[in-house]
């Protein structure tokens, strides 16, 4: 499967690599989305992806839990020697991140080609795609999210959050 979604967010695959994937987030990132984000990225970390490009061209909506989301991500990318990178950032998001002073937390690229440049090269997967089929993320399992994501360990994740 090449796209997740709920009524509020999906989340598509473009491109992927080793350990590099690029995804498309779309909709809305928020307290109605969170465990369905939590549990699709979670997915793909666990899958062995450590190196995350979103592009949330078409992310319509995030808010400050939506915000915490992307923070707990790039905290546990983070760990596993990783990182997360933001294509193609709107107006919102860009005003979100500038207020809450988190630029310099989520590196913002103008495009995915420029956020592919700033990862090494053997990683970096074909870019624009080739062919018609989109290629596979992870199907969720229901041991996929690990501990760390748990509100001990990431300070991002919101207090009344079970992952357990």
């Amino acid at each position: 499967m090449s796209t997740w979604d709920t009524h509020r967010l999906a989340i598509t695959s473009l491109a992927v690599r080793d350990e590099c994937a690029v995804l498309r987030l779309s909709g809305e990132l928020d307290h109605g989305s969170e465990e369905f984000y939590l549990d699709r990225i979670g997915a793909v970390v666990v899958a062995g992806y450590r190196y995350l490009i979103l592009d949330v061209t078409a992310l319509v909506f995030c808010d400050s839990r939506g915000l915490n989301c992307l923070l707990a991500l790039r905290w546990l990318l983070r760990r596993r020697e990783g990182r997360l990178l933001l294509a193609c950032v709107g107006r919102h998001m860009a005003g979100l991140l500038t207020l809450t002073g988190s630029t310099g937390m989520l590196p913002v690229y103008p495009s995915v080609s420029e956020a592919l440049q700033a990862l090494p090269d053997e990683q970096r997967p074909q870019w624009p795609p080739t062919g018609g089929r989109r290629p596979d993320i992870p199907h969720p399992h229901p041991q996929a999210v690990e501990k760390s994501w748990l509100q001990d360990d990431n300070p991002h994740l919101p207090p009344d959050h079970d992952l357990s």
